[in-house]
C-alpha cells in the first residue's frame, strides 16, 4: 500500500439484505475519503455479491463457502473442507491486499474474512441489523474491534464496550426518495387513480408469499387494486404464468428483481414484504405502510423478532407465512380501504427513524483508520 492509499475488504453477501448496506458503505468511504481508498470485497462463490457488486464499481474475490444446513443433509459433509479452503484464501486475500479495517455486513463470505483479518491484529467492524444476531456474528464480534447495530438492547448478545448504534444504511437513492408518486407510476405506466400494492420478497424472492399474491390476483384486479411484484428469479415465470391468465389488464408489473426501487418505494400506497433487516430500514425511511410476513427459516426467526418491533408500536402488520395465504388478501383489502388506517401506520413509522446510519458507520470506520495513525493528518 503506497502512502497515499487506505486499503479497506469488505465482505457482504447472500442477500440483498447484506449487499445493498455494504455498498452503501463503500460508497460512503469513497465520498468521504475520495481516491485515496481502495475498496475490495470478498464474497461467496455462486451467490448474488459475485454479480451485484461488480454493478456497482467493486472488484470482488469469491471464497468457496456456504451455510451450515440446520437439517441433517449431505451438503454438511463438505463444510468443513470450505471452511478451511476458505479461511485459507481469505488470509491469502488479506496478505496479498494489506488492508487497515475489514468490514462485514454478514452472508458467509464475512465469518472467513473477518476471523482471519482478527487473527492478523487487522481491526474489524461488524454490522449487526437484526434485533436477534446471527451465530456468525456472535463468533466474530469476541474479536471484533466496533459491532455497529440497528436496534437498541444488544449488549444480551455483545459486549457493551463495542456496541455502536447506527441503524441500518440504506442506498442514497432510496434515503432521498426524490421521484414523485405520479413520476413513479408513470414509470412504471400505472394508472395514478388507482391503489398500488408493492409485494418484494426479497432479493430472492419469496415462495410462500409469491403463491398468496398469485392466488388472489383476480380479486386484486377486480377491486382495482394495480401492483409492481419482485416475484425473485425462481418464482418469475410462474407468476408471469398467473399474471397473463387475467384477461384485459396491464395493472399487475412482473419483475425478478427490481433495480428502481426508489420509484417501486414512490409509487406505492401499500408494501408487502419480509421482514430482513435492510427491507425494514428501507420502509422507516420511506415511510410506508407495510404487511409483513417473516421468514420462519431465518436463523433464530430473527425476522419475526424484526417486525414485532414495528408491529408493537402500532407501525406494521405481521402475517405468520403458514397464515399468509388466507390472511393476506383481507389485510390488503382492509387496509387499502381504510386511509385513516394507512396514515396511522404511516405516522408511527417516524419513532423508528434513525440518524444517516452509512455516516455513522464511516465515522466509526475512520476512527479506526486514525488510531492505527494511517495518514492521521489527512483523514481528519
Amino acid at each position: 500500500m503506497s502512502k497515499e492509499e487506505i486499503h479497506i475488504m469488505m465482505s457482504g453477501g447472500g442477500t440483498g439484505g447484506h449487499i445493498f448496506p455494504a455498498v452503501a458503505i463503500a460508497n460512503g468511504l469513497k465520498a468521504r475519503l475520495g481516491n485515496r481508498v481502495n475498496i475490495l470485497f470478498v464474497g461467496a462463490k455462486g451467490r448474488m455479491e459475485m454479480e451485484k457488486v461488480p454493478k456497482e464499481g467493486y472488484p470482488i474475490k469469491g471464497l468457496w463457502i456456504s451455510g451450515f444446513q440446520r437439517r441433517l443433509t449431505m451438503k454438511n459433509g463438505l463444510f468443513p473442507f470450505k471452511l478451511m479452503v476458505s479461511l485459507i484464501k481469505a488470509g491469502c486475500l488479506i496478505r496479498k491486499f494489506k488492508p487497515v479495517v475489514a468490514v462485514g455486513t454478514g452472508g458467509y463470505a464475512s465469518g472467513p474474512l473477518l476471523y482471519m483479518a482478527a487473527q492478523k491484529k487487522i481491526p474489524t467492524l461488524i454490522l449487526e441489523q437484526n434485533s436477534y444476531p446471527g451465530v456468525t456474528n456472535k463468533i466474530l464480534a469476541k474479536k471484533a474491534t466496533k459491532i455497529c447495530t440497528a436496534y437498541e438492547g444488544m449488549e444480551k448478545y455483545f459486549p457493551t464496550e463495542k456496541i455502536v448504534i447506527t441503524g441500518s444504511p440504506i442506498r442514497k437513492e432510496i434515503r432521498a426518495l426524490k421521484p414523485t408518486r405520479e413520476e413513479a407510476l408513470a414509470f412504471f405506466k400505472l394508472d395514478a387513480n388507482k391503489k398500488t400494492l408493492l409485494v418484494i420478497g426479497g432479493s430472492q424472492g419469496a415462495q410462500k408469499i409469491n403463491e398468496a399474491i398469485a392466488d388472489n390476483l383476480s380479486l386484486f384486479d377486480r377491486e382495482n387494486i394495480q401492483m409492481i411484484w419482485q416475484t425473485g428469479k425462481p418464482s418469475f415465470e410462474r407468476a408471469q404464468q398467473a399474471v397473463d391468465k387475467i384477461k384485459g389488464t396491464e395493472n399487475i408489473k412482473v419483475f425478478d428483481f427490481i433495480y428502481q426501487m426508489d420509484r417501486a418505494y414512490a409509487a406505492s400506497d401499500l408494501i408487502v414484504s419480509r421482514a430482513g433487516a435492510i427491507a425494514i430500514a428501507e420502509i422507516v425511511a420511506v415511510k410506508k405502510p407495510a404487511i409483513f410476513i417473516p421468514l420462519p427459516s431465518a436463523a433464530e426467526d430473527h425476522q419475526t423478532y424484526n417486525a414485532k418491533m414495528l408491529t408493537e408500536k402500532n407501525a406494521a402488520i405481521l402475517i405468520p407465512e403458514k397464515r399468509a395465504k388466507e390472511e393476506l388478501p383481507k389485510r390488503v383489502l382492509a387496509l387499502m380501504d381504510n386511509p385513516q388506517k394507512l396514515r396511522e401506520l404511516q405516522s408511527n413509522l417516524n419513532q423508528f427513524k434513525k440518524k444517516e446510519a452509512t455516516q455513522l458507520i464511516v465515522n466509526e470506520i475512520v476512527s479506526m483508520i486514525n488510531n492505527q495513525g494511517v495518514n492521521k493528518q489527512h483523514i481528519l
